[in-house]
């Protein structure tokens, strides 16, 4: 099991090159070991482009050697005609004999079959190896899949005393910074790191953010904004068409270049708006507020990570930051702030 264990961690490292670059794919990496050496591996590039034991196996100088060899992978091979073709055909037709696989594929088109397919040409498979670390690389896949929503990072910043923002006193927009200015670099790779971004109407009315990534080189997420009535004015900088826009209403269905309005209904808000983005394939999102937006999350049961920093400042009186109660969580300094990042264990 030890060798196993190695050479599958070579798999999710490699794995992990296709972050980013990959979705609505999981992340995927494959190694091929003859007599106690990688002969081939590979992951997976790009979406649309060859899968993981594609590559790997193209990898391979001495096509020979297949016969004789394991294949490691850290996602179930496809059994069925998508964007390439299965990578368990491939598997059968090189006749290597052993595979063993990190974890099952939810995907309805897979889910098992792949492995069956192995099996039932008398291929020894084994599946199991390093799951837990699988299943933690492509948990955003894997939530959307299970869960059939995306997958939910909640993030906001309090003050030493609980505080997310000061009592507004006047309609004018403003910032009320809690953490420090080099904090704003790590909230601007998470939102590379997710599809889309979320924020209530309130937090464009008091804040009018531009929800982008602007301290590093990165992706911008798609904008999503709650704003039921459909209140919002067109000069906020969210309609600046610069990034692909979506605010959810219940009253018009529209677009204008990057910017739809996006009718559903609003009997249960979050189950609603979590079913569209399902059905339109966005399989991750950070919550960025506010105050009640966030609540409505945790209430429901709705997150899966939430993000909390606390800075060295204190309101006195304010908005108080969200409750949330969970049973693991990982404490960490950040400059002056301290960061939590906790996980929802879904009791």
């Amino acid at each position: 099991m030890q060798i196993e264990t190695k050479y599958m961690q070579r798999c999710l490292d490699l794995a992990q090159k296709g972050f980013k670059s990959v979705a609505p794919n999981p992340m995927v990496g494959c190694v091929i070991v003859s007599n106690g050496k990688i002969i081939g591996e590979g992951f997976h590039i790009k979406y649309g482009e060859a899968h993981a034991e594609v590559n790997a196996i193209n990898n391979v100088k001495d096509k020979a050697l297949l016969k004789n060899a394991t294949l490691y992978v850290s996602l179930e091979p496809c059994a069925h005609f998508g964007k390439t073709p299965p990578c368990s055909d491939l598997i059968i037709k090189h006749q290597i004999p052993n595979v063993v696989i990190a974890c099952v594929d939810p995907y309805a088109e897979v889910a098992g079959k792949g492995i069956e397919k192995l099996r039932s040409k008398g291929i020894s498979v084994e599946v199991g190896c390093l799951e837990k670390e699988a299943l933690e690389l492509n948990k955003r896949f894997f939530t959307f899949h299970d869960k059939m929503r995306p997958y939910i990072v909640l993030k906001w910043a309090e003050t030493q005393d609980g505080f997310i923002d000061l009592i507004r006193t006047s309609n004018k927009t403003q910032v009320n910074w809690i953490t420090q200015a080099q904090t704003k670099q790590l909230t601007d790779t998470w939102r590379t790191e997710e599809a889309a971004i979320l924020v209530g109407k309130n937090t464009v009315l008091k804040d009018n953010p531009r929800l982008t990534v602007r301290t590093i080189l990165g992706r911008n997420p798609i904008r999503l904004v709650i704003d039921k009535n459909n209140e919002l004015n067109q000069s906020f900088s969210i309609f600046d068409n610069s990034v692909k826009t979506i605010v959810f209403n219940e009253k018009v269905n529209s677009h204008n270049e990057q910017t739809f309005q996006v009718k559903i209904p609003f009997k249960n808000t979050l189950n609603e708006l979590l079913d569209w983005l399902f059905q339109n394939n966005i399989q991750s999102v950070i919550v960025e507020g506010g105050a009640f937006t966030l609540q409505q999350f945790i209430d429901q049961n709705l997150w899966d990570e939430a993000r909390v920093y606390r800075g060295i400042s204190f309101f006195n009186q304010g908005v108080l930051a969200p409750t949330i109660q969970v049973t693991h969580s990982e404490n960490t300094s950040f400059g002056l702030d301290q960061l939590t990042v906790q996980k929802n264990n879904y009791d």
